[in-house]
């Protein structure tokens, strides 16, 4: 029996294990973006917008853990020793601080109220234009494109 991608788990832990690698292996200091939602324990004083910004180096964190459904650490904040915990599904992007390079992930989805509309992602990623498409018109785009996501390549 062939899975079906619905079966199969989700990337964004492994990618932002990679990027986190690769962040400390060049020297750079690894950010996470995170939307605040069900299950993130942050300092609340440290959030501006419903986001926090978090230096998940290895200098700043102790007892780092990146698992397949939880972030996990202790850092100090204005001083003082906290624990953190990130559910893997709010994370917005991870980067490195020096010069902006690593990825972003699809805004994790509020859980809509009775008679509400769920609210429209705050972060989405760029659609991208085929080969030789041009704003013209050249290459309309399909009815629903949905979004669609890009890669950046880090070298």
């Amino acid at each position: 029996m062939q899975e079906t991608p619905d079966d199969l788990p989700s990337t964004r832990p492994y990618l932002i294990r990679a990027l986190h690698e690769w962040c400390c292996d060049n020297g750079f200091t690894p950010y996470l973006a995170v939307q605040l939602g069900v299950g993130v324990r942050v300092p609340m004083e440290f959030v501006r917008d419903g986001q926090i910004t978090l230096n998940v180096g290895l200098e700043a964190t102790q007892g780092l853990q990146i698992g397949n459904e939880w972030i996990e650490f202790k850092a100090r904040f204005g001083g003082v020793a906290r624990e953190v915990q990130v559910p893997v599904g709010q994370v917005l992007a991870i980067y490195a601080r020096e010069n902006g390079q690593g990825m972003a992930f699809p805004a994790p989805e509020a859980p809509a109220e009775a008679g509400q509309e769920p609210e429209a992602p705050a972060l989405r990623l760029a659609p991208q234009l085929s080969k030789g498409a041009e704003k013209s018109g050249d290459n309309p785009p399909p009815e629903d494109p949905g979004p669609r996501p890009t890669l950046k390549r880090v070298k």
